[in-house]
Parts: C-alpha cells; structure tokens; sequence
C-alpha cells in the first residue's frame, strides 16, 4: 500500500480553509482523519458581506457516506447541497432538483431522467462517436494541445448542449459560464474572496444561464424539437409541467454538471494510464474486455465532485457522536473512494479492480448521479477514440490544478503525441 505520511495534526486539519486545498498531503490528511477522527467539525467562513455560517460535521469513511446517503429521511437535500447557505439571490438560479426532496424531488427527476436511461443513452452512443472522432480529427494533426480544453472538456460539452438543443454558435459561452459557476473559488475564474467577488462572478454567470434558459424553454415550447429541452416543456407528471423556475434551474444543473464532471475524469484518467504504464497496456490490449472495469476505476480515481451537504432532521448520531436536528453534514467522497477499509490498495490506480463500489457517483439513494451512464459512455467512447487513432498520447506535464474543495478540477494539462493526417 502506498506510505501517506502528513505534518499535521488531526486538530489543526481544517476542511473549511482554501489553502488545506493547495496542500500536497491532502491525501494523508484524510487518512488521518478516517483513522484518527472519522467525525469532526470544521467552521464556515464569511464571503464578501455575508457571514459565516454554523459549521458543520464532515464524515470521510466509506460506511459514513454511505450511511448519509441512503438515509434521505434523516439527511436531507432541501436545505442545501452546498456547505454554505445560498443567499436569497441564488436561490433562484440554483434551486435545482438536487437541492430537494421527496415528494417533489420525485416527481421533478421523473421529468427529466427520461433522457438519461440506458435505451436513451445507448440511442446516442453513435452520436458521441462521431464527435469523438471528429476532435481526434482535429487535434490529430497538431502533434500536441492541451488535454482538457482540446480533448477532455470537447466532448461532454458538445455532447450536452446538441441534447439540450444549444447552438453550436453558443457552446463557448456555456462552457466559460460553467467554469464560473462552478470553479469561483479559483481566482482565475471568480476574482478575489475577500471581497466577495466570486459570489458576484457566480451570481453574474447563473442569472445569464437562467435568462438563456428561459428564452430556449420558451421558443421550445412553441417550436418543439426532438431534444431534452422540448421533452422538458412539454412533458407532464401528475398533470404537471414544469414552471419556467424549475426549468431555469433544470437546465443549469444539466449543462454545468453535464460537461464539467466528465470531463474531469477523462483528464484524470488520461493522468493516471500516463503515471500507469502498465494499466495502459492492460487495457489497451482488451479495450472491450476491461472497459467496464476501467470506467469505475476511472472515475472511482477522478472523484469530480469532491463533497455535497447533508442537513439532519432530527437528532441522531454517527458513531457516538450526537448529530443535531439542523447540523449541516457534508460528505467527503474523495476521501470515502480512497477508503482503505473499503478499497484493497486505494492509492493504486488498477483497471481490473473488482469490486469497486465507489461513490462517486453520490453513493446511491435518490441523489444518484443522474447523469452516470451518459459519463461512462462518453468516458469509454473518448479512450477508445485515443487508443486507435492517438495510441501514444501521453501527458507531458503536470497538471494545473483548480482550486476548489467541490471540484476536483483540472484546468490545462499538455499532451503529446506523433501526428496523424
């Protein structure tokens, strides 16, 4: 098993801190805290004008998510998903099906996990292909690009906006707003913290979203077409539609986490098969053998999303320790998926592992990443797209890193290959 070894101690580890973030034990930090302290409480911190919050419990082992996630009647999602309270002016933007609960988070999700079923997905596996062919197409000749913006983030972008019928005119756009709302706490992207101009950048970035959704639901609606949005205008549940809020809200959580997460793992994992020469191999010589194994390994390493909140609904406990009604209880699914009470060897990267139960995405229970057999399709599509065409890509530096303690980000990474015509 890989040594993780950190100078701090388990007191002084503070989630809540942006610079534990930058850190390089980040990795021994949580073992530390899995072994020595598998429940702690950490504070919040005061963005711009608005005050801190209350704090909050973090649960880092596997069992504890696990615990958290399938227990929706005593953790709820409808006060929050984030670790801070979202001020009055986002909720509007943000109040999507993820920060809700049953019955109404029931009946929202049936709405629109119709296009995102098996049958559905497996209706445009073709689709996928083609744009993964047509990036290889265009990279191929260059020798070397960068691996996210060139590669990884091409596909699950275009791939969700043609599903929600955005114009290729308007890709862009979306992209640049997603890295906003969901990278703000990178300077690159979301300005200054101190003075609060990441909840500016995001509130700036969800309303544009929200006003583009709004305009494309309503043409949609007079106009439909065979994409998601129209399904989502013109479908009913319970004799229901959609209202033009839950729409707005629909349509950010589908194209932010729709293009930012999958195109996480597919860098990581470019990342690791360059670390793992090996697992490369293993898996480029069976590519249809190991890919299922390969995906949730990929994925189970990447872990995109790296925390959601919890909020308790009543008194309870997790290990002894007295959990609140209204204490806020956030998951760390990074440290859950490098368990090493539930993973042999975590900090090996293995394309055969089995089992390999992670968490990524959300372990389980009504929250379930809607979006997971879209990911691992795109995820196998874009590889087997590399393997044939781009056999000796490899990663050529380091990869600059966002820092974020909710995306496990990476924003440029090099690449290099010989050149095709």
């Amino acid at each position: 098993m890989t040594a993780l070894e950190t100078d701090l101690a388990v007191e002084d580890i503070n989630l809540s801190d942006l610079a534990f973030w930058t850190r390089p034990d980040r990795d021994a930090a949580f073992a530390k805290l899995r072994a020595e302290k598998p429940i702690s409480f950490h504070p919040e911190y005061g963005v711009g004008a608005f005050e801190p919050g209350p704090g909050y419990w973090a649960v880092v082992t596997y069992d504890d998510v696990w615990h958290v996630s399938r227990h929706p009647k005593l953790f709820c999602s409808g006060q929050g998903t984030n670790i801070p309270d979202l001020p009055v002016e986002l909720n509007e933007f943000f109040g999507s099906m993820i920060n809700m609960d049953a019955p109404k988070h029931t009946r929202l999700r049936g709405l629109v996990q119709r296009g995102f079923t098996p049958k559905a997905v497996n209706q445009v596996e073709e689709y996928v292909r083609d744009k993964a062919r047509q990036i290889v197409d265009e990279v191929g000749p260059k020798g070397r690009c960068d691996f996210v913006r060139d590669i990884a983030a091409a596909l699950p972008l275009h791939v969700i906006c043609d599903m929600m019928g955005i114009p290729a005119e308007d890709h862009q756009r979306i992209f640049d707003l997603s890295n906003t709302i969901l990278g703000a706490s990178d300077p690159e992207y979301g300005g200054d913290l101190e003075a609060g101009e990441p909840l500016q950048a995001i509130t700036q970035a969800g309303l544009e979203l929200y006003q583009y959704a709004h305009a494309l639901g309503e043409d949609r609606l007079a106009n439909p077409t065979d994409d998601i949005t129209s399904q989502l205008m013109h479908a009913e549940v319970d004799g229901e539609r959609l209202s033009a809020q839950e729409f707005g809200s629909f349509f950010i959580l589908l194209v932010v986490a729709g293009n930012e997460t999958t195109r996480n793992a597919i860098s990581h994992g470019m990342k690791a098969l360059t670390d793992n020469p090996d697992q490369r191999r293993i898996w480029m010589d069976d590519f249809e053998g190991v890919a299922p194994t390969a995906i949730e390994e990929i994925v189970r390493w990447a872990t995109p999303v790296i925390h959601f909140r919890r909020t308790a609904t009543e008194d309870t406990e997790i290990r002894c320790q007295k959990i609140a009604a209204g204490d806020k209880v956030v998951m760390w699914y990074n440290s859950a998926n490098r368990d090493e009470k539930a993973f042999d060897d975590p900090f090996r990267f293995d394309v055969r592992r089995q089992p390999n139960d992670h968490l990524a995405f959300g372990g389980g229970g009504p929250h379930f990443c809607l979006g997971a057999n879209l990911a691992r399709r795109e995820i196998k599509v874009m590889f087997d797209e590399l393997f044939r065409r781009l056999p000796d890509l490899e990663i050529t530096g380091e990869p600059e890193m966002l820092q974020s303690a909710f995306i496990h980000g990476i924003k440029r990474m090099p690449c290099e290959f010989t050149p095709i015509g």
